[in-house]
């Protein structure tokens, strides 16, 4: 470990109980590391390391963090035989991934990516689903961005031998399809109900049309960016006082169903709805990728939930 982590991590405890730290070092949620963390931990036996890049060839180009597994974001993390291609994959080809990429019951899953863990809480997300424990797993922020800082990435992928992890069956708590979505928000206006878009503005607005071959957003959806509750120079989260500035409006006792364009960016609400205290999060399987391509679902242009057609 780097001298100055020693150094930080005796300061910063005592710095925190005198009140002589500000919002900068405010609590994040437990399941976040750094890269001093990783240093400490990267030689454990139990230890698995998997990497999510945007761009699958930077891997072996650019290079990750010694002994991490590649994942490749689309292939491995959706189901592969589906339109679109990132609805849930089942779980016996999550759990035959997992294996492959060394994954035993009893391991320490650590995931990074360079997307400001983005593309990794998909990952995290399957892994609840499939009813892995998740005190078992953490994520890695700030990615090679802060792991460089100290030390050197390689280029060669490590030799891993198959692990035997068993996975439960799919959490259906979690899920919700288009067919909820439409009765539930759509249809009977559901007041328990909120349905969450955690795209970009200009894509919920319909003036950027990405993912889908029509714009806009599904009928009743409220917009908060997920993104924003990220640093995108850092690669790191937010602290959980602004991440509750973001998520102020989203009433805790009500069922949040989530969607985004291809599933990272409401996988990534998830985890941070999650680390706030909201208690039932649901992920709408396809997302705006299935509603958008279905062109006998209703949309709405323009920044309100609802326009004039589904106004009350």
């Amino acid at each position: 470990m780097a001298p100055w982590r020693h150094l930080l991590n005796k300061v910063l405890p005592a710095a925190l109980c005198l009140g002589l730290v500000g919002p900068a070092f405010a609590a994040k949620p437990d399941f976040i590391v750094d890269a001093g963390w990783l240093e400490q931990h990267i030689d454990d036996p139990n230890t698995v390391l998997l990497e999510v890049r945007y761009h699958p060839h930077r891997y072996y180009t650019v290079g990750h963090i010694p002994g991490a597994v590649q994942v490749q974001r689309f292939k491995d993390l959706g189901d592969n035989s589906g339109l679109p291609l990132m609805h849930l994959p089942s779980r016996a080809a999550f759990q035959a991934s997992l294996r492959e990429w060394g994954v035993d019951d009893d391991s320490t899953v650590v995931l990074y990516d360079d997307s400001r863990t983005a593309l990794a809480s998909r990952l995290y997300y399957l892994l609840e689903l499939y009813g892995f424990d998740m005190e078992q797993v953490k994520m890695l922020e700030g990615g090679t961005v802060e792991w460089t800082v100290f030390n050197s990435l390689s280029q060669e992928a490590p030799e891993v031998e198959p692990g035997g992890v068993t996975l439960d069956s799919r959490d259906e708590s979690l899920v919700v399809e288009w067919t909820d979505v439409y009765d539930d928000v759509v249809s009977r206006r559901d007041e328990d109900i909120v349905l969450l878009d955690a795209r970009p503005e200009d894509h919920y607005s319909g003036e950027t049309v990405a993912g889908a071959p029509r714009g806009g957003h599904i009928p009743g959806a409220v917009n908060i960016v997920s993104l924003d509750g990220t640093d995108g120079q850092t690669q790191t989260w937010h602290d959980l006082q602004e991440l509750e500035a973001l998520y102020d409006d989203l009433p805790r006792e009500k069922t949040v169903y989530v969607y985004c364009h291809d599933g990272f960016r409401m996988t990534l609400a998830f985890m941070q709805l999650k680390a706030l205290g909201f208690e039932d999060v649901r992920l709408y399987d396809g997302g705006w990728s299935h509603w958008g391509r279905a062109l006998s679902l209703p949309v709405v242009e323009g920044g309100e939930p609802f326009d004039d057609t589904f106004d009350l």
